[in-house]
């Protein structure tokens, strides 16, 4: 059998959307996958849909840190450092721009920003100490530029952004590959609520295989789908005068 591309990976956030699709196909690859998320029996689902032993559920909230510490601690004991850390767990709130209440705001960057610092902070120093490991963080392209709606939301994935370019220097001269992942509109959970038009929308499957295709890649920045990403990378270069209207006008809710 051919190796895997990684022995062992941890994924959090992986009972659903890109996360889950993403596990199992790792675990199809011949990876061990440790699948984190907080519901117990969506993970349990998971793991039964996979080969046989390749997918170990490990109920997690990342924004408890000692739990993170915890589960930190059983997945080293059980299987060694990981080679592959995907931090993925994330939600999104809609904010009234009319009326922003700080509890959504701090709810996010608990779940979106501090959960993968949580992670950060254990897998990191071990991974350095080894000379070598990859930390996949999963941004998104909301986090270019503000979009109606993603006040708390952009902010939390723009913070990640800027965090992972500041690691990416500290970290590869260790050994220690960082990358991005800036997802545009992919068919999840996450995203059937969304009330305006989300152009190349994509099957959560073949986004899953882009985002494992990066991973094989020592690129910064994972994205998909491409025309969608590459629109709005020549939009973050738009004056405000230009892109607050336009895209105002573009998101704004159907009737």
């Amino acid at each position: 059998m051919t190796e895997p591309a990684f022995r062992t990976v941890w994924i959090t956030g992986a009972s659903t959307g890109i996360g889950r699709a993403l596990a199992l196909r790792l675990a199809r690859d011949g990876s061990t996958v440790v699948a984190s998320a907080r519901s117990a029996d969506r993970l349990a689902e998971l793991a039964e849909e996979a080969p046989a032993g390749r997918i170990l559920a490990r109920p997690l909230d990342v924004t408890d840190a000692d739990a993170v510490a915890e589960t930190w601690r059983g997945i080293v004991a059980d299987l060694g450092v990981p080679d592959l850390c995907i931090m993925n767990a994330g939600t999104h709130v809609p904010v009234d721009g009319t009326a922003p209440k700080a509890a959504d705001f701090r709810a996010l960057m608990d779940i979106n920003f501090m959960g993968v610092v949580n992670v950060l902070e254990r897998a990191v120093p071990e991974m350095v100490a080894r000379g070598s490991g990859r930390l996949a963080v999963v941004s998104s392209v909301a986090g270019y530029r503000g979009l109606r709606t993603a006040a708390a939301y952009g902010a939390t994935k723009a913070a990640l952004i800027n965090m992972c370019e500041s690691l990416r220097m500290e970290l590869i001269g260790r050994g220690v590959i960082v990358q991005v992942v800036n997802p545009g509109f992919v068919d999840t959970p996450l995203t059937e609520g969304n009330r305006f038009p989300m152009p190349f929308l994509m099957p959560v499957d073949r986004a899953a295989d882009r985002f494992y295709a990066g991973l094989r890649t020592d690129r910064f920045e994972i994205t998909f789908p491409k025309r969608f990403t590459w629109i709005l990378k020549v939009m973050r270069c738009l004056p405000y005068a230009v892109y607050l209207p336009l895209v105002g006008r573009l998101t704004k809710p159907r009737a």
